[in-house]
């Protein structure tokens, strides 16, 4: 019965993540544009931190309680998870335009900071200085962009601001959050539950249920026709979680995590190298790159869920 309870409490949960952050992404950018922020700071700042909310929210409760495993597992798995089933995903239904800016530079300083990630887990831990170098770059990186005020090349459109889009923003970063507590602690009993470690479940099972909002945002945008924005939806989101989350969870509190941390990040590192050649060969993300992208994560799965 304790299974059952927990299962629907998982699925719950992941649906309120969703359902907060789809609130979070409609509402934040109309405020944002009535306060007369800028397309390209709103595209970076306000819907990267509103797809990324449901990864937030999970990683921050997962650090506060000495979960580590779960908070640096659920965003290497959102990250893997993007780039993979959601990024090939997308573009499997229809390819996906890319360009010199969002291969060389998003592409590349993902590129970076993964790599980063990658030497600062080489001790299975990710200290307090570690944390503020990772923001102290995100805020580098935001203030280059917003110096610089480089136009979009393809404009967002969100619409008049309504009084009661500042009641969704609170009520969807309140879901987010309520969802992201119950999804810890359906996913933590569930993992022990069935033998696996709490690394396992969250690069998989917690890193899919908050990728949710990326996969809505990235779908429909490319539906209708906007590729930067579907990809660079998924290469901001990953971004933000690095540098942003990692970076605050670490200074929450030091993280500590499994031995099987650094080699998920290898994954990670060979993942966006591969991404970045795809985007870069012909200025796309073909449907055949895209079925292998998902392939690729279908085996990473494999071999995570069987360990």
């Amino acid at each position: 019965m304790e299974l059952f309870i927990n299962i629907v409490i998982l699925t719950i949960s992941t649906g309120a993540l969703w359902l907060g952050a789809v609130w979070v992404v409609e509402s934040a950018p109309r405020l944002a544009q009535k306060m007369g922020i800028s397309d390209l700071v709103i595209g970076l700042t306000v819907i990267a931190f509103g797809t990324s909310a449901p990864e937030f929210a999970v990683t921050i409760s997962a650090a506060i309680r000495h979960q580590a495993d779960i908070s640096v597992g659920n965003i290497v798995g959102s990250n893997i998870f993007n780039l993979g089933f959601i990024l090939g995903g997308v573009a499997l239904l229809q390819t996906i335009k890319t360009t010199k800016k969002l291969v060389y530079r998003e592409g590349g300083l993902l590129l970076l900071v993964s790599i980063i990630l990658l030497f600062f887990l080489s001790d299975y831990s990710i200290a307090m200085w570690e944390g503020i170098f990772l923001l102290v770059a995100l805020a580098a990186y935001l203030s280059y962009l917003f110096i610089h005020k480089e136009p979009l090349e393809e404009e967002f459109s969100h619409g008049p601001f309504r009084w009661y889009h500042a009641l969704q923003l609170i009520g969807g970063l309140a879901l987010v959050v309520a969802g992201g507590h119950f999804l810890v602690d359906s996913a933590t009993f569930l993992a022990r539950k069935v033998g696996l470690s709490e690394w396992a479940i969250a690069v998989t099972i917690v890193a899919a249920g908050t990728s949710a909002p990326e996969f809505a945002t990235s779908l429909v945008a490319a539906i209708k026709g906007r590729h930067g924005i579907s990809a660079g939806n998924l290469i901001g989101s990953d971004l933000f979680n690095i540098m942003g989350v990692l970076g605050l969870a670490a200074i929450l509190r030091p993280l500590h995590v499994a031995q099987d941390a650094p080699f998920e990040i290898f994954i990670l590192v060979m993942l966006v190298l591969t991404v970045v050649i795809m985007m870069r060969t012909g200025w796309r993300v073909s449907r055949m790159e895209g079925l292998a992208l998902i392939i690729i994560n279908l085996i990473r799965w494999f071999f995570t869920l069987k360990q």
